[in-house]
């Protein structure tokens, strides 16, 4: 079981006092140990309706789009939930039972740490829960029961550890900030085992690193003012790029007089990372690099090991132990897991007369459910920021275009307000006064931002947002960590669609989204033509040279010649230092202008005397067109596409697998794609790669695939008039569904 049972009055109790203690704000840790005092309470079910499937009807056109026409938010969040189990089986189930803490009895022991973890946040979520707005708790109740009401109906076709009794508590746990055991494991990894490298940073010159972003992964977004479009009407373009299983799932939900959405939703809970539109406003997310945490040490006591020292007075360790259940190849039992916590977070490690502990942002958060729906609910750009302003998210940048014609982009993060140079995630900061921790975030309004910026455009591929709009380039002279001035090549790619004059149509910002152009050959193709011209080449590699000087510099489908340069571009990569690669390395000076040329012409010469052959043994000749390489084949389909690496500069940016019989198959990037414009009823078109199943033998498995590899989308089906049109089915959630049009 779950949660130990005989201490109902005792457990009732402690919630009473919790959620006073929620209300006046103490501090996390009290509520750790208090709730650890009592184990993990049982969840107390919220009052559902008798039966929310009458509530709610799923109308689903054409690709499989499911339409939520519901009579309230419960209904609404009832729907959704049972349509992703319908199309993506158990994954959502499995995500709930990591949220409770009980994958040890489902996948065995190795996940006993997690679970752990797990079920302190889940204290946290029923402590909070009934803090959380009407509207909030009611679409976390809604798809909880919208969950059980599907193993309810579908009992047999799901494994036998299913059960029906999930609590909206539980789906809130999934939503509330935790420290990163991620973040902590890799801080031991790095810094802890590395004792040749000392871990404090006490002095002001000290310099931190931090992780790059790969730059084949990310998103990109675009807004676009009225002064910039044909019709006189704001577009927004959302792109994000991950892998093809990450999850996104497209779908409509509409409670008349109350939500009225389209866009996407995460596989797995009600809210994760949402973008889309409803009649007055859109948004769109691109992943940042932001810093929301730092790692402390502080001096232990010298006569007590569970206490610290900060200005000059020990300061409590306590001890929080979680007991999990696990079950595996027969055999079962319970576990014990401890954690250590401080006023100021979870102790990573202990070494000698130190303890180092991780201090997040907004630790036990609880309310990003209650922002992503409120951002749903907005009628207007004021309405929408109040939202934005209910809790920080970290990690995102928000662009923003709305039908009063306000465009706005935000770099977004719980941004610490540091009394100290950044310690990475490679340094402590090394603390014995109080004053020398963080303690404030910086406020909305101070983050980078642009607002109707002049030249009617904003733009975000994941680099840094200083250069979100290039007439108004931002200076790097914020209180708090924003990452240094960045513009790779891909986001150089997408600023120069936007930045100059033309006025664009709804579909000439999807047919600018498809640009195939590769910016790295703009750059370097001209120094590695001169460079092998130079070498006196004979045969094959004299005859390549030329077609590469001929070749289009794309990386459409029938272009000859971007394979070949990919091959030698990896070769170079090798054999040349990463800060002698180019001639002029990126400065911004001239953001757009680089990196530019070749900083070893004699080593780029002998890479392309070693790919001429190369790609001839690899992919048949070395002429051989993109697409008769790059395909995208899932399901059934299995066709060329366009479309390459962001090191490569390709604004539409495609991840590979190398196939048996090599091919290369993608794997990931774009994949999900939506465009609005905001005219009195919104327009817009979208494609979903991957489709609305996973499932090879869903309808809707492998049918916008194609679609994508051709560079087209789909009209969205927005107004009742256009889905009553396109109506492939409808039917209440269980019940047999009723085919056409009625």
């Amino acid at each position: 079981m779950l949660e130990p049972t005989g201490m109902r009055g005792r457990t009732a109790a402690l919630l009473l006092t919790l959620r006073r203690a929620a209300r006046r704000r103490i501090g996390l840790l009290p509520l750790l140990l208090l709730s650890a005092a009592c184990a993990t309470a049982a969840p107390r079910p919220a009052e559902v309706p008798a039966d929310l499937s009458r509530e709610v009807e799923i109308r689903r056109t054409s690709h499989g789009v499911p339409h939520i026409l519901a009579e309230n938010l419960r209904a609404a969040a009832f729907g959704i939930a049972y349509v992703q189990l319908e199309d993506h089986g158990d994954r959502t189930i499995r995500s709930m039972e990591a949220a409770r803490g009980r994958m040890a009895q489902i996948e065995g022991r190795d996940a006993i740490d997690s679970d752990a973890a797990a079920r302190l946040a889940l204290e946290r979520a029923l402590v909070v829960f009934d803090s959380l707005n009407a509207d909030t708790r009611d679409y976390y109740t809604g798809f909880a029961e919208g969950i059980n009401h599907y193993i309810r109906v579908n009992r047999d076709e799901l494994p036998s550890w299913v059960r029906p009794d999930f609590t909206p508590q539980q789906v809130l746990a999934r939503d509330i900030v935790w420290p990163s055991e991620g973040a902590m494991r890799r801080f031991r990894e790095q810094v802890i085992a590395k004792s040749e490298r000392p871990p404090l940073l006490i002095g002001m010159d000290d310099e931190a690193s931090y992780m790059q972003e790969p730059q084949n992964v990310g998103s990109n977004a675009w807004a676009l003012a009225p002064s910039r479009t044909t019709s006189g009407n704001a577009i927004l373009l959302r792109n994000p790029h991950l892998r093809w299983s990450a999850g996104y799932y497209e779908a409509h939900v509409r409670v008349p007089g109350k939500l009225d959405w389209y866009g996407d939703f995460r596989i797995g809970g009600p809210f994760s990372v949402i973008g889309g539109f409803n009649p007055r406003l859109g948004f769109a997310t691109t992943n940042a690099a932001t810093r929301a945490h730092e790692f402390y040490a502080f001096r232990l006591a010298p006569d007590n090991p569970n206490a610290f020292l900060l200005d000059g007075r020990p300061q409590p360790i306590r001890r929080v132990t979680v007991d999990v259940d696990w079950a595996e190849d027969g055999r079962s039992g319970t576990e014990t897991r401890e954690f250590w916590w401080t006023e100021f977070g979870p102790v990573v490690a202990r070494e000698d007369t130190l303890v180092y502990v991780y201090r997040v942002a907004l630790e036990g958060a609880y309310r990003e459910g209650e922002r992503w729906l409120e951002m749903m609910k907005a009628t207007n750009f004021e309405e929408w920021k109040a939202a934005m302003r209910i809790q920080p998210r970290g990690g995102s940048n928000f662009t923003y275009a709305d039908a009063d014609g306000n465009i706005f982009i935000v770099w977004e993060s719980p941004a610490p307000l540091l009394p100290h140079p950044p310690g990475g995630d490679t340094l402590a900061v090394f603390a014995t006064r109080r004053d020398q921790l963080w303690s404030r975030l910086a406020d909305f309004d101070s983050l980078p931002h642009h607002h109707n910026p002049p030249g009617g455009y904003v733009h975000n591929e994941n680099d840094s947002p200083h250069y979100a709009n290039l007439n108004a380039i931002l200076p790097h002279d914020f209180p708090f960590y924003v990452e240094p001035p960045r513009l790779r090549l891909r986001s150089q790619h997408g600023a120069m669609l936007l930045h100059n004059d033309r006025v664009f149509s709804l579909e000439d910002v999807i047919e600018a989204k498809h640009s195939m152009r590769m910016l790295l050959a703009d750059r370097v193709k001209d120094d590695l033509v001169a460079a092998v011209r130079a070498s006196d080449p004979e045969g094959e590699v004299a005859r390549a040279i030329e077609l590469l000087a001929a070749w289009d510099n794309t990386a459409a489908r029938e272009s000859r010649g971007g394979v070949l340069f990919e091959t030698w571009w990896n070769r170079y990569r090798s054999l040349v230092p990463e800060d002698s690669l180019h001639e002029v390395d990126w400065t911004p000076d001239a953001p757009m202008e680089t990196p530019r040329g070749l900083g070893n012409l004699a080593k780029a010469a002998e890479a392309f005397a070693w790919a001429v052959p190369e790609t001839a043994r690899r992919f048949g000749r070395w002429d051989v067109a993109w697409g008769d390489v790059h395909r995208v084949r899932y399901g059934n389909v299995d066709v060329p596409v366009g479309g390459c690496g962001g090191a490569l500069g390709c604004f539409r940016v495609l991840n590979f697998d190398d196939a048996p019989d090599g091919k290369r198959i993608v794997n990931g990037g774009d994949g999900w794609v939506i465009a609005v414009e905001f005219a009195d009823t919104p327009r817009a078109y979208s494609v979903l790669a991957y489709g609305q199943s996973p499932n090879p033998s869903s309808p809707w498995h492998d049918d916008q695939a194609a679609m994508f590899a051709a560079n087209r989308m789909k009209p969205v089906r927005f107004t009742e008039e256009d889905i009553a049109a396109d109506l492939v089915t409808r039917y209440r959630p269980g019940e047999e569904r009723t085919a056409g049009q009625e």
